[in-house]
């Protein structure tokens, strides 16, 4: 009698065993490629009446139990999930314990303006273009993260940044500013406090530096000609200031954009700009609190990357004649070029 008894209840744990195995790794049904969404807040039992209700699983206890044997249950990831067809019980179960959400990929670099992250969201289909410029200048965000500038332009930190489906635009932006706001901090704003620059004042200077500078190793040597400039008070005459709001990323600087008259045309207007011109990186930042201990007023290109810098008008008038004939020269070969490689 025990030992039927023995039989029977081995034969009923094996096909328990069977049973559950079969639950979890045969697929619930043939589906399509599909997204859940599993609410902020939501516990892993109303996670799994949302699967059963989508029939992506069959038990709900079986997949409790192996869910709470997981430690899923303890805590379970909010977003949207993204199931694949033919995805067993089991795979969703993976999928919920590593909270692999859906999310979107934005990059934002150093230099990029506010235009060109806008896109950025756009591309990744989480709001559009219009509506991220919207939210930048809106005064009520502003005054949420105490940005005292006319846009959120410059307070974006240049980085790789991973957004959650369905997280509200406001939220995901928030998270660009408040990594700005974490690098920028401690140390950091100690220094700005000892030069007496506000946070506005140093993210200006640095977008100015960002745009200005190609090679490192300068980015201290042209915050040092802006410093002195400020002491003096001079203007800046920083050239991208110039085409700020007017032209795109890669267009050239023409004469007539100097001499156009705007906001932030340093040109023009006394001292720094009402706020960035575009989302400066760490090195840049760091530049514009640290510059260089040197007697620089001015700097002009001499290639595509290194700038020729000078103490007073004469040496930089002199820079800037060489600079004219070497671009000249150039060119005048390309001219020559085009004609050694033309149509015959």
């Amino acid at each position: 009698m025990n030992k039927n008894i023995l039989i029977i209840s081995a034969a009923v744990i094996l096909l328990a065993g069977v049973y559950s195995s079969l639950e979890m790794f045969v697929p619930a049904q043939t589906v399509k490629n599909t997204e859940i969404e599993i609410p902020e807040g939501a516990t892993f039992r109303q996670a799994v009446d949302i699967l059963a209700d989508a029939r992506l699983i069959r038990d709900k206890k079986i997949f409790t139990a192996w869910g709470r044997a997981a430690g899923v249950d303890r805590k379970i990831r909010a977003g949207y999930y993204s199931i694949w067809d033919n995805m067993s019980p089991f795979d969703i179960l993976e999928t919920l314990s590593k909270g692999q959400i859906i999310e979107y990929e934005i990059r934002v670099v150093e230099g990029d303006s506010l235009p060109e992250i806008g896109d950025a969201f756009a591309k990744a289909g989480i709001a559009t273009r219009d509506d991220f410029m919207r939210l930048a200048y809106d005064p009520d965000f502003l005054a949420a993260y105490n940005i005292d500038a006319p846009s959120i332009e410059g307070y974006i930190f240049p980085d790789t940044y991973r957004i959650p489906k369905g997280v509200p635009l406001e939220d995901a932006v928030g998270l660009m500013i408040d990594r700005m706001q974490e690098k920028f901090s401690g140390e950091l704003t100690a220094r700005a406090a000892q030069i007496g620059m506000s946070e506005n004042e140093v993210l200006t200077l640095a977008s100015i530096i960002e745009k200005e500078a190609v090679i490192d190793s300068e980015r201290p040597l042209i915050s040092a000609v802006y410093h002195n400039r400020l002491r003096k008070k001079m203007p800046l005459q920083a050239d991208p200031t110039a085409v700020y709001g007017v032209k795109g990323p890669g267009e050239r600087i023409t004469l007539s954009d100097l001499h156009r008259k705007t906001a932030y045309n340093t040109y023009f207007i006394k001292g720094l700009p009402p706020g960035p011109i575009a989302s400066p990186g760490m090195k840049s930042i760091r530049a514009a609190l640290y510059p260089a201990d040197v007697p620089y007023l001015y700097f002009v290109s001499r290639d595509d990357r290194v700038h020729q810098f000078s103490t007073t008008l004469a040496e930089h008038q002199n820079a800037v004649k060489l600079y004219r004939e070497r671009r000249q020269e150039m060119r005048n070969s390309e001219k020559e070029d085009v004609a050694a490689h033309g149509p015959s």
